[in-house]
């Protein structure tokens, strides 16, 4: 597995973590952050998962508002908080790091579903995303 591949999937559970509990997404982050601070044999993953995660606090109503846009009749919040954690990862990506192509932001989101969410999750996200790209 890549490292920007263990980065999303850090990302991923920053993301979750911080849904699921309710707490605010910088606290979260603080807390992951101190705990890589005792892991420097996974800095390259850390640094990427918290460019995502910075980026998804920094652009979150923007990002939410093209998952609502394009998600076709889901709102955010009957989502499950995996597939929101997903897909606000694949948004950013697609809008704001130029450095990944759509297809391998669309691509490691589709998998991240499939293996952490339900049967149908795959072709959510990718159905989503793929609107979000064609749209943008």
């Amino acid at each position: 597995m890549s490292a920007r591949s263990k980065a999303r999937k850090r990302a991923l559970d920053i993301l979750y973590q911080s849904d699921v509990r309710g707490d605010e997404l910088a606290v979260t982050l603080a807390a992951e952050a101190k705990r890589a601070a005792a892991e420097p044999a996974r800095e390259a993953s850390w640094l990427y998962a918290r460019e995502i995660v910075d980026g998804v606090i920094d652009s979150a109503d923007e990002i939410d508002e093209q998952i609502v846009t394009h998600a076709r009749d889901w709102k955010l919040e009957r989502m499950p908080a995996v597939d929101r954690a997903i897909l606000r990862i694949g948004v950013w990506e697609l809008l704001h790091n130029d450095e990944v192509p759509t297809a391998v932001a669309i691509d490691e989101a589709v998998e991240l579903a499939k293996e952490f969410s339900t049967d149908d999750s795959g072709s959510f996200v990718h159905g989503v995303l793929a609107r979000i790209a064609r749209a943008g």
